[in-house]
């Protein structure tokens, strides 16, 4: 097979044009979803929910988070793992879902976790039966019954009912059903997931690798473990290396030789384009931490500071904040990785004016 040679430009065009980046918008929110796989869930709204943010970042004014809810409700689009997902992508997970804890010899911690759920197993059970008769319902009100208690050195340490529903959740046997407000409402997964046939496991990994390389562009064939979603894709799309660049990469080739038109785009700090730090540097020589656990002294760039794209380059740092009870979005700073030029900043300025439009807030530029 012919191995891809691939300058530093091609590559970023690859990356960017892949997520929707470039300078045709897409149609509509399930277009989006559907393409870049999934919407990451995360509650911080220093300026806007990640998803929301993710969304219009590539439908731009044509997207309000109502789009999102009304998905949800439908449930054209449905959250797994903290991740809004396809409907029907559901079915390239739950053979992995029956699977659980793991094919083949255990690990240390999936024989921990298996055997945690073993010995709370009239909990489970006791989920299942009250969901059955009365879900979808929020985790407080499905008592704790658990015999052994859940113990992590972490948030979750003791909140076993949670615990609980999360390896339930792997299992394939409840769902996240909606939400109010922020609480999850859990619901027996039979009575959320459509009834699709399940596709086998070796072949539903092929099929998301594939996926994912076609919402990434290009990416390493291995690389560093992510707790739900990796960000290596095996041996999906064709070899290819980049000029100056150690190592050897996959891409989609369906997105070579096209026409590449760049725009302006503002980010979350969660935005596949970045999400892999490493790519990020070796690929777009982007340097970028979210500083939100930071004391507010160490941090360089700002308490949720938003990428900052233009054309095939990461250039900068908006950090900004969304005062709504002042109803403005203060800029605080615009960092700027390479200097602007005019052209660069009237677009990113344009931008941010978009962002703060679609919030419904007047931008507070520093004086």
């Amino acid at each position: 097979m012919t191995v891809h040679r691939l300058s530093p430009a091609d590559a970023r065009r690859l990356a960017v044009r892949a997520q929707l980046l470039d300078g045709t918008r897409p149609a509509g929110l399930l277009d989006v979803v559907r393409h870049l796989t999934l919407l990451q869930i995360d509650p911080t709204a220093a300026v806007a929910p990640t998803a929301d943010l993710v969304a219009w970042s590539r439908l731009g004014s044509s997207y309000a988070p109502a789009d999102l809810s009304a998905a949800l409700r439908d449930r054209s689009l449905l959250e797994l793992r903290a991740m809004i997902r396809p409907s029907e992508d559901v079915a390239l997970h739950r053979a992995r879902m029956a699977e659980w804890p793991g094919s083949g010899e255990l690990e240390p911690w999936q024989v921990h976790y298996r055997d945690w759920v073993r010995a709370n197993d009239a909990c489970r059970r006791d989920i299942l039966a009250r969901l059955g008769a009365s879900g979808p319902l929020p985790s407080r009100e499905l008592p704790d019954t658990c015999a052994v208690p859940w113990k992590s050195t972490g948030w979750t340490g003791d909140r076993n009912v949670t615990q609980m529903l999360e390896f339930m959740v792997l299992r394939g046997e409840v769902a996240v059903a909606g939400r109010l407000g922020r609480q999850r409402l859990w619901d027996l997964a039979s009575r959320v997931y459509p009834d699709d046939p399940v596709v086998p496991a070796e072949e539903a990994i092929r099929i998301r690798d594939e996926r994912r390389l076609r919402a990434l562009g290009i990416a390493r064939p291995r690389g560093p473990k992510y707790m739900v979603e990796p960000a290596d894709v095996g041996q999906a799309g064709e070899p290819a290396v980049v000029e100056g660049v150690k190592g050897t990469w996959r891409i989609d080739p369906t997105l070579l030789d096209r026409p590449f038109t760049g725009r302006a785009a503002l980010l979350s700090p969660f935005d596949r384009l970045i999400h892999d730090r490493r790519r990020a540097i070796e690929l777009f020589g982007f340097d970028y931490q979210l500083e939100m656990y930071k004391p507010a002294a160490k941090r360089r760039w700002g308490y949720f500071a938003l990428p900052i794209l233009y054309g095939d380059r990461l250039v900068g740092k908006l950090d900004a904040t969304a005062d709504r009870k002042a109803g403005v979005l203060r800029v605080n700073a615009v960092h700027e990785d390479i200097p602007f030029t005019a052209p660069m900043t009237e677009a990113i300025h344009a931008e941010i004016e978009s962002l703060s439009q679609w919030l419904g807030l007047t931008p507070a530029f520093p004086s």
